[in-house]
């Protein structure tokens, strides 16, 4: 009887798909940045290689429209909604595998693996395997090895990142009814879990080194086995105060094999440590830390080899940074502001231009700021260089930007 009702309620959960019409040219389109609307708030986003394809994770409900999978097409540099994904567990993150054959979202209490092509053409059931990696885990970020063979999972409410085997969950097959008959059944997905990766409290980024022989990670609060200080103020308002969080490197070799015994260094980070983003060539790991309004850089051969020594620059920014990327040959990072526990984080914020040149510099680093919408949460970078993509979520839109223009926007 309750193998029947969450057979029922994971399939109206998955794989109900919208079809909702939205491919008329927007006037703004031919501008150097320009916003999109999408039908809910957006968390994630991710494009195919090609470009004509971009999926957008709707991370909860808004005007009467679901969360789930937002499919849009780029046609002829118009970019509009084809289809809604539906999902009742919302996602959050998402990722592409590097050969763009699996979407995969992270979605509360599960891991959702979809059909790249079926979310294309809108053929039925483009959801085909799911994973509980644990009870509520509070799934809410993923990332894949460069071979596709390995995923990984931060899970907020657990304080680990959880590690599965791709080859494991290709060698079920892509059958949605059977697979989802095997839900949380070793005999299913769940046998692709090779373990848990212990880090802190509200694990989020995913971001892998140069070579992809590290992994590195933020956790937002240091739990209290660590026995750090407690020395920032809560961001939500209640009383008392927190520690530091963390960046935390993982062996990717020894996780895909032993997770529990993969860390190799923890460094603390500032308040809430949330994104990271990484150089061109692997020198310097920048990290947004929410409730230090800051970004912290640092150097990533200190960072793994002598973790004790590793002292960030801090780079002072706006409100509660989330989103940060690293633009033009990495010569130019953008910060997202999202005034997150600010009585203006449901009004339209700005993103901060750092010139990466200047870092470390007596010169400021800071260039300017160009408008971005309500609360910037995530940024996707086109695999040219050329192309930014940023959701906006408490505005619901997905923002464009051309990225041979930022220095022109700059200068207006």
């Amino acid at each position: 009887m309750i193998q029947g009702r969450l057979k029922s309620y994971y399939w109206s959960q998955f794989l109900l798909v919208s079809l909702i019409a939205f491919n008329q040219p927007l006037s703004a389109q031919n501008e150097a940045s320009f916003e999109v609307v999408v039908p809910g708030p957006p968390f994630g986003v991710v494009v195919s290689k090609d470009q004509q394809w971009i999926f957008v994770s709707i991370a909860g409900h808004s005007r009467g429209a679901p969360g789930g999978i937002a499919v849009l097409r780029n046609r002829g540099g118009v970019i509009g909604l084809v289809r809604t994904v539906e999902m009742l567990r919302w996602p959050s993150g998402i990722v592409l595998t590097h050969d763009g054959d699996m979407l995969i979202a992270a979605a509360g209490d599960a891991v959702v693996f979809f059909d790249t092509k079926r979310l294309e053409t809108g053929e039925s059931a483009p959801a085909f395997q799911w994973i509980s990696d644990s009870p509520k885990a509070g799934s809410v970020y993923v990332n894949v090895t460069a071979d596709d063979k390995t995923l990984f999972v931060s899970d907020e409410s657990v304080q680990a990142i959880t590690v599965i085997d791709l080859d494991q969950i290709r060698s079920i097959g892509r059958n949605s009814a059977a697979n989802l008959a095997a839900y949380n059944s070793h005999a299913g997905a769940s046998a692709a879990i090779v373990g848990k990766i212990p880090v802190g409290i509200s694990p989020v980024a995913l971001t892998f080194s140069k070579d992809q022989r590290w992994l590195f990670t933020t956790s937002e609060v240091a739990p209290p086995a660590w026995k750090w200080p407690r020395v920032f103020e809560r961001e939500n308002g209640k009383p008392g105060k927190v520690p530091e969080g963390a960046v935390i490197v993982v062996d990717v070799a020894k996780a895909r094999t032993n997770p529990k015994e993969s860390v190799v260094a923890r460094v603390p980070a500032g308040g809430s440590p949330v994104r990271l983003a990484l150089s061109p060539d692997g020198s310097r790991l920048f990290v947004t830390a929410r409730n230090s309004n800051a970004v912290l850089v640092f150097d990533t051969v200190v960072l793994i080899k002598d973790p004790v020594r590793a002292v960030p620059i801090r780079i002072p920014v706006g409100t509660n940074p989330v989103p940060i990327v690293l633009v033009d040959n990495g010569s130019l990072a953008l910060v997202g502001n999202s005034n997150r526990y600010s009585a203006n984080a449901a009004k339209s914020s700005s993103l901060i231009v750092l010139d990466t040149s200047r870092i470390g510099t007596r010169e400021t680093p800071t260039l300017g700021n160009i408008p971005c919408g309500a609360y910037p949460r995530e940024f996707h970078l086109t695999a040219d260089g050329r192309t930014l993509f940023l959701t906006n979520y408490l505005s619901d839109t997905l923002q464009v930007i051309d990225v041979g223009s930022l220095r022109a926007i700059l200068s207006k």
